[in-house]
């Protein structure tokens, strides 16, 4: 129990960490407009910061959890295949590939507690 609440902890603080730079430096809407999403940026800021809330809350009630993890987890996965469109290297999409793993974690763990 205590490396998932420091899983989604860490996950948690991580999106409203990039939430926060993307609203004070130009570089994460200039991400945005690189990958010609520009429209989409705010967007997913927003699913971004209601995702790590919902870790948060989560961590009391185990639905909740499962729906936010499994949410930035597939945010994640559209984020590693607009990186791999980008042809974007290993060490650019790293960071999106373990986001995406560990909300996936986070997601499979929420799952064994509800059964």
């Amino acid at each position: 129990m205590k490396v998932l609440v420091i899983c989604a902890l860490i996950s948690s603080f991580s999106f409203f960490a990039y939430a926060f730079s993307y609203f004070k430096t130009p570089h994460m809407k200039e991400e945005f407009k690189r990958f010609g999403l520009e429209k989409l940026g705010l967007t997913t800021v927003i699913l971004e910061i209601v995702g790590a809330l919902g870790l948060l809350i989560g961590l009391k009630f185990d639905e909740i959890l499962l729906l936010s993890a499994l949410g930035l987890a597939v945010l994640m996965f559209a984020g590693v295949i607009v990186r791999i469109k980008m042809k974007d290297s290993f060490w650019v999409s790293l960071p999106a590939t373990f986001y995406m793993c560990l909300n996936a974690f986070i997601f499979w763990k929420a799952l064994i507690l509800l059964r």
